[in-house]
């Protein structure tokens, strides 16, 4: 059965623009899932999307581990594990350094430039960790980690659609710490990103006729992190999100619309549960107070905005003043325990050079440790294992002993409510596989029900704080409908890994044999190819990273 996808008259707009006949349509809502949708369908919030739910094929998509942003959408586009793709988390290593997480650390083809082997053309927008972008037929506006104004493709297309659209940005025009502008303020101003991803969206299917389309919305996730899931936040993003889809599909004409999500999202009831400091207790990690420790976008943002070009942090004057001043326990935690007895903390902290106190405690040393969590979101502890890891102090011949050592302390760990923290600790072997595994953890920590998270900060012996209120749960969504999809398929769920198979499959085209996902059976499959290897792309042909990123994953709340 063939339907098209437009508004009701009543949202339709003056204006009715030309259909393209665009053959496929990937929406990606990110956090989006059922239980954050049922709520907005009882308001009347997102007519547009309730529509595409209850006309076509629905279902929880399950998300991979870790299930957050960085690492699941180019799951979700390259349809293989992170131990494929090579990318786990905000942040990219080699040995203990580190840089802002780009496309050139996502080592396996996404669809678009699969498709472009079968004549087929792709526009993709916003999607999370496209730059720099791929060379295909067609055309790219990066997202998510990615600089504000991103080198596009084809070169120059980004002053186009400013031209032709008007503003576009990648990111709010304010960071998440500004104080002086007000919550609604700051919310108008995630509805204008919105409008700006569907804007340019629309223009670019008009220009370039793709056979193949991606969208992508980041907002839906960060509104829940940045004011809390506060209700009346949501709605009005998530409003304009469907506003956008509503405009999209009339403007497209989409033959068929898949719609999905990374993860979902919802309420956390637990605690936070600081790992590093319980591996420091148990002896496996040792701690410095000179070094560079965990990435940090206090001092990088400063620097950034400064006008330089970085893509690591080393400790300035004052900051390596303030390290030394620790190794006498002159610490920044001690000052402000004494200016709290005198009521001068606030000043201080208004004060206070950024990353500082980041140098003047205690921070996670990597080469002198055995094992240590690098960010909370890759959901595991890492082995500083000898031969793999610059200065690696666990010998091979006992990693295995040392891993299943650590698994059982970790599995026996309770919440202050006497029940098990953790869900699943497991070798990473259950979750990953492929020949970038060595990029991912050892061990995979999962918290039971996603109810608790992690945190790889140390704090003087307290292992347990109260959770974040709202955070990623396992199950996104998927919906089907359209031409071609068997829309009487009675789906319990799918899996992260299956959209990119899938949506090959609905364009009749053969989706690659190292794709871990399957077609999902709202499609006829064609089978699978063999596509050339990642390693066999040219890579000198590709752009340089323009490491000018900005404090984005402060913007998020997933890094301090």
């Amino acid at each position: 059965m063939t339907r098209t996808f437009r508004r009701d008259d009543a949202t339709a707009g003056s204006t009715e623009a030309e259909s393209t006949g665009l053959e496929t349509l990937l929406i990606g809502i990110d956090a989006g899932c059922l239980p954050v949708f049922e709520r907005l369908f009882e308001a009347d919030r997102i007519p547009t999307i309730e529509r595409l739910c209850t006309e076509g094929v629905t279902a929880p998509l399950e998300s991979q581990i870790p299930p957050w942003t960085p690492s699941a959408w180019p799951s979700i586009y390259t349809g293989v594990n992170p131990g494929k793709h090579g990318v786990v988390g905000f942040v990219s290593y080699d040995g203990y350094d580190w840089h802002v997480t780009s496309n050139d650390d996502v080592r396996e083809h996404p669809l678009w430039t699969l498709l472009d082997r079968h004549g087929r053309s792709s526009v993709v927008v916003n999607a999370p960790v496209t730059h720099p972008p791929d060379e295909f037929d067609g055309a790219v506006i990066p997202g998510f980690l990615g600089p504000e104004d991103p080198p596009c493709h084809p070169a120059g297309l980004l002053d186009d659609v400013r031209d032709a659209i008007g503003e576009y940005r990648v990111y709010p025009s304010y960071t998440r710490d500004d104080d002086s502008l007000s919550d609604d303020a700051k919310i108008e101003e995630y509805r204008s990103l919105v409008r700006m991803r569907g804007r340019a969206f629309r223009y670019l299917v008009d220009e370039y006729d793709p056979d193949f389309g991606f969208v992508q919305f980041q907002k839906t996730d960060t509104v829940f992190h940045e004011f809390s899931g506060e209700q009346r936040h949501v709605d009005r993003v998530y409003e304009t999100t469907d506003e956008q889809i509503g405009a999209i599909l009339e403007a497209c004409d989409p033959d068929r619309v898949f719609l999905v999500s990374d993860h979902g999202m919802g309420r956390y009831e637990g605690y936070e549960f600081r790992v590093n400091e319980y591996l420091r207790d148990m002896g496996y990690l040792e701690t410095t107070t000179g070094g560079k420790g965990m990435p940090s976008w206090t001092p990088m943002r400063r620097r950034l905005r400064e006008g330089e070009t970085v893509d690591t942090w080393e400790p300035g004057t004052v900051a390596r003043a303030a390290s030394i001043a620790a190794r006498f326990g002159i610490t920044a935690r001690r000052i402000r325990a004494a200016l709290e007895r005198v009521g001068l903390a606030d000043v201080a902290i208004e004060y206070a050079p950024g990353g500082v106190s980041r140098t003047a405690n205690e921070q996670v040393d990597f080469a002198e440790s055995a094992a240590y969590v690098r960010a909370r979101t890759e959901l595991g502890v890492r082995i500083n294992l000898e031969g793999r890891d610059p200065n690696g102090v666990v010998p091979q011949s006992e990693y295995e002993e040392l891993r299943e050592e650590l698994i059982r302390a970790l599995q026996a760990i309770e919440t202050p409510d006497g029940e098990p923290f953790f869900e699943t600790v497991a070798p990473r072997e259950q979750y990953f596989h492929g020949d970038e595994i060595e990029e991912t953890v050892d061990i995979v920590t999962i918290p039971a029900d996603f109810e608790h998270m992690l945190s790889e900060q140390l704090a003087d012996g307290d292992y347990f704080g109260p959770a974040e209120p709202w955070n990623h749960k396992l199950d996104g969504i998927f919906v089907a409908a359209g031409e071609g999809i068997d829309e009487s398929t009675s789906l319990e769920r799918a899996h992260l890994f299956d959209v990119a198979p899938t949506i090959m499959a609905a364009m009749g085209v053969p989706y690659s044999d190292r794709m871990d996902g399957s077609v999902v059976p709202v499609v006829d499959s064609v089978g699978s190819a063999t596509y050339p290897a990642y390693a066999d792309r040219d890579d000198e042909s590709r752009p340089v990273t323009d490491e000018a990123v900005t404090d984005r994953l402060a913007d998020l709340g997933y890094m301090n």
